[in-house]
């Protein structure tokens, strides 16, 4: 019976050489110092579009219930549809659920009326802070 192997020499074999393997750790390690400084600061601005949004809800909800008190104010009372707004810090109770946690709104008077007020909200975890106006109740 006839053996059908061919025999290589050990030169021939197959494989990675040092250099090539060298050439991946040095490109795995060029890709990673370009991509780990984008992901370093996301938390940061997780917060900000987070504190953005708390903020953009809470002038939402505050527009609806002005134009809901200002068409039966007696919802106040009657349905608990309309929400009476005298301070800033009432616009949390705008929001489904209330404020989140881990968020204040500095106390301002509010006028009754088309009278607006600029309000500041806070992210306590970051002390960040943003604007948001805010209209009392007719």
């Amino acid at each position: 019976m006839k053996n059908n192997r061919q025999s290589f020499p050990l030169d021939r074999m197959g494989g990675f050489t040092m250099i090539e393997l060298i050439m991946v750790i040095v490109i795995l390690g060029i890709l990673a110092a370009v991509a780990v400084p984008k992901f370093t600061n996301l938390s940061s601005n997780a917060r900000t579009a987070a504190l953005a949004g708390v903020a953009g809800g809470i002038s939402s909800g505050n527009s609806t219930n002005v134009s809901v008190c200002a068409v039966d104010p007696t919802l106040t009372t009657a349905g608990g549809k309309c929400v009476a707004v005298d301070n800033c810090s009432d616009g949390g109770d705008l929001l489904q659920g209330g404020l989140p946690a881990g968020y204040t709104i500095t106390a301002a008077a509010v006028a009754s009326g088309v009278t607006s007020a600029a309000c500041v909200l806070t992210d306590t975890t970051s002390s960040a802070t943003t604007t948001f106006s805010i209209t009392g109740t007719p």
